[in-house]
């Protein structure tokens, strides 16, 4: 049962529909440009704010790694 549960998830997370989102101000923005830039510029500005995030979580994940790697060495 988790197995379908976890199927259905990924499923529906990597399903398209969802992937027209996006908040008023922008789609009206976009929808009255004549040329590609402005589309290019809020895709370059939503994966700029999407790449800080992750990478402090993967920062912070790689410091808790280290300090659980040091602490086992330091335990053997």
């Amino acid at each position: 049962m988790k197995l379908k549960n976890y199927i259905l998830t990924a499923v529906a997370l990597a399903s398209p529909v969802f992937a027209g989102a996006q908040c008023a101000m922008c789609r009206a923005a976009l929808e009255s440009s004549d040329g590609n830039i402005k589309a290019e510029a809020v895709n370059d500005g939503i994966v700029y704010l999407m790449v800080l995030p992750y990478l402090l979580v993967g920062l912070v994940g790689y410091a808790v790694y280290k300090l659980r790697k040091k602490k086992k060495a330091a335990s053997e």
